[in-house]
């Protein structure tokens, strides 16, 4: 087959968008019909004065379409000259063009495989159904559906009523903040994507604990921030190496999570708190406090939310039900002054026009009837149970490859490995056991051994079958 055209290098158009559009026309018109033997990718590459690498995406392309297929050494072939095949636009492209960022490839398979039938999660960020407040939503539901609740939009910034509770509840946090400081979300994750679109510019550095969970969302980068890492201590955040941060005026916003650290645990000591905070006002640093897991306390109360200690506004607070009552109702809550909370307001109402009427009434009634503290303290109980019973499983097998801190609230043990391995070795290994383990370096800025192990969603049997099979696995690493 010998090619005479050449792609123009001047034209806007990607150069392999003209190479596909002349594979196209070829076989339409029948100069190239089904069965027709391609040239090898190297000499397509020499015949249309190309890098490799584009003959490569273009041919790739062709097949996702449908047009060619690939038979090993046999080579590559026309395979359908279908008119609405040759039609189709090239997805692929306006996907990888796109604004946001894919899913981490590991989250993507995490994703997927929590739904597998038979599979043990032990990373999994969510009470276990077993754990689920069954009766108290029956009740709300039957309660919804005997009052005159109407199912129409709610106001820009949520249900006022849900409001006045959330503001009645973070009270009790020493927390002030009216009906107007407030912003109901369709859970934290919407209120940190708010955020990101809604108060910072494009190319802005966002410092973080390293490890953070925010690091394993896309949700900051695919609006143009760049995550930096802040390290951490057994008391939290490194506070003076976030000061030598601001001393050269290299900051523009902090998100901690100060209380149950996800992936680590771990609880910033009052004294850092109190650190962090004269940083703050000195610096005026914006920050996002995330205090997803504040209900979850398992030994003793934690301190109050450093948004406790904020009388000039620089900390805008996040909460949620995810954690604490169920994932799936989509309720959560951002806190901050009242222009901030505007702001965030006219852009989820631009995205969803609001979170579900439904949701914010049962969210509503779970406030009033008390079920936050009532639940709560059953919750508790029954997660310290199981953090117990997942220590006890580390102790027996998993003692001769890591250390571990024990959590004092929250889901989560962060396991360090005392060896280097593989992390994708050691991920798909667990995969083939039916074991789903969510490695600690998608939450860091640097590859790590270690291990996010939650307690809040598998069962008893599970942890000791899932610990016991991981630490075999580990042994042959």
């Amino acid at each position: 087959m010998q090619i005479q055209w050449k792609p123009d290098k001047s034209k806007s158009d990607y150069i392999q968008d003209q190479i596909i559009q002349y594979f196209k026309a070829k076989i339409s018109s029948g100069s190239w019909p089904v069965g027709t033997r391609l040239p090898s990718e190297r000499k397509l590459a020499e015949q249309f004065e190309v890098n490799r690498s584009t003959i490569s995406h273009v041919l790739d392309e062709l097949k996702a379409r449908g047009i060619m297929a690939s038979y090993g050494s046999k080579g590559t072939y026309v395979f359908n000259n279908t008119w609405s095949l040759m039609q189709q636009p090239d997805w692929n492209r306006h996907i990888e063009s796109s604004l946001y960022k894919p899913n981490h490839k590991m989250i993507q398979q995490i994703n997927k495989y929590e739904f597998q039938e038979g599979i043990i999660r032990l990373g999994t960020g969510e009470l276990s159904p077993d754990l689920f407040p069954k009766d108290i939503m029956k009740a709300l539901l039957i309660e919804a559906s005997e009052s005159v609740l109407a199912l129409g939009y709610e106001e820009n910034l949520g249900q006022l009523k849900l409001r006045e509770a959330i503001s009645q509840h973070l009270t009790t946090l020493n927390i002030k903040a009216s009906p107007d400081q407030i912003l109901i979300t369709s859970g934290a994750l919407q209120a940190l994507h708010l955020i990101s679109i809604g108060l910072l510019q494009f190319g802005s550095n966002v410092y973080v604990e390293s490890p953070s969970y925010l690091k394993s969302l896309y949700t900051f980068q695919s609006a143009g921030m760049r995550l930096q890492g802040i390290p951490m201590g057994n008391e939290g955040l490194d506070v003076d190496q976030l000061r030598s941060i601001y001393k050269r005026k290299e900051g523009n916003l902090l998100y901690t999570m100060p209380t149950f650290h996800n992936p680590t645990g771990i609880v910033m000591s009052d004294e850092n708190r109190l650190k962090l905070m004269e940083l703050v006002n000195a610096y005026q640093i914006p920050v996002i406090e995330d205090d997803a897991y504040r209900a979850l306390w398992l030994d003793t109360p934690p301190a109050n939310p450093l948004k406790s200690l904020d009388p000039n506004g620089h900390i805008i607070y996040v909460g949620t039900l995810s954690k604490t009552f169920a994932p799936g109702i989509r309720v959560g809550w951002v806190t901050g002054p009242q222009t901030v909370i505007e702001r965030l307001g006219d852009l989820k109402m631009q995205l969803d026009y609001g979170t579900s009427s439904l949701s914010q009434f049962v969210a509503l009634k779970w406030f009033e009837h008390g079920y936050h503290e009532l639940y709560g303290a059953d919750l508790r109980a029954k997660l310290l149970d199981r953090r117990n019973h997942m220590v006890a499983a580390l102790k027996r097998h998993m003692s001769p490859y890591g250390k571990w801190e024990v959590p004092t609230g929250g889901f989560y043990i962060w396991f360090v490995l005392n060896k280097k391995i593989n992390s994708s070795v050691l991920f798909e290994r667990a995969l083939k056991n039916n074991i789903l383990l969510n490695m600690g370096h998608i939450y860091d800025f640097k590859e790590n051994h270690a291990l996010r192990l939650s307690y809040a969603y598998a069962s008893k049997s599970e942890i000791d079958q899932g610990i016991e099979i991981i630490s075999r696995l580990i042994q042959a690493l």
